[in-house]
């Protein structure tokens, strides 16, 4: 009789301790991602060229979503992420994820007023050399009374420590504008990841390249780019895509071999 007791109270205890658990853990990607309302990064780094020649710079702000993050979001970046305004702001370099805070960040509205921020996260744009594009999270706009600058008021430092992005601004790109394409790199052969297999992830985990790859150009555009309708992008989309190569002073134009989808909540 004991051991049926026994029994009967773990049938009702287990799926009690599974949702405690799913309730009170923390989002997935909590570690890419900060609430402070203040910047706490103490640094003596003031530079803002680097030493690879370019300048640390906002390369765009797009006002991607007006009240209307997926709800689903609260499991993966903030518990008050769903139902906010979304905006990604593309940085020149990778950022130490350690000094990234929300009160780093100042947004005015076309009345100048400040918005607030719920949070700023790097997901779900994580994979190697993708630490350039911060999203945020939060009530800082509507269409009526949209963003139309963002300034890094506190200390924000590039991944490698060689410059400090305090003082940058950048205008924003209006709702109804859409997303374009702001940066494309050469990418380094050590961050290829060839055969890397995509994550089942709703977000982030985007596969690598194919066997038999040669060269391999990151293309960074301002907000989240999906098929009309929301579907991801695939082999269609790869064939939009021009490339145009100087060799021995002609150039000539060529379409990519593959596009490893990476998915974006906006």
């Amino acid at each position: 009789m004991k051991k049926r007791y026994l029994a009967l109270a773990a049938l009702i205890t287990l799926p009690l301790i599974i949702l405690v658990y799913t309730l009170t853990r923390p989002p997935m990607f909590a570690a890419l991602t900060d609430d402070s309302p203040v910047d706490s990064t103490v640094t003596n780094i003031t530079n803002f060229k680097h030493p690879d020649g370019r300048e640390a710079e906002l390369l765009s702000a797009f006002y991607g979503l007006d009240s209307s993050l997926p709800q689903i979001l609260n499991r993966f970046i903030h518990k008050d992420t769903g139902g906010k305004d979304g905006m990604p702001v593309v940085f020149s370099h990778e950022l130490d994820i350690h000094s990234l805070q929300a009160g780093d960040f100042k947004i005015t509205t076309e009345s100048g007023t400040s918005g607030s921020l719920t949070c700023v996260t790097l997901a779900p744009a994580n994979d190697l050399g993708e630490l350039k594009t911060v999203l945020l999270v939060g009530e800082y706009g509507s269409i009526h009374d949209q963003p139309v600058e963002v300034e890094i008021v506190g200390n924000l430092l590039s991944k490698d420590h060689k410059v400090n992005f305090r003082g940058k601004k950048a205008k924003v790109t209006r709702l109804e504008d859409g997303p374009t394409m702001v940066l494309a790199q050469i990418v380094p052969k050590s961050e290829w990841e060839i055969g890397k297999r995509a994550t089942r992830l709703p977000l982030g985990g985007g596969s690598g390249c194919p066997p038999g790859t040669k060269q391999v150009v990151r293309v960074t555009w301002q907000g989240g780019v999906t098929k009309p309708g929301g579907a991801e992008i695939d082999d269609t989309e790869r064939l939009l895509y021009k490339i145009s190569i100087r060799t021995h002073g002609k150039i000539s134009t060529q379409t990519l071999i593959s596009t490893p989808p990476h998915q974006s909540p906006i």
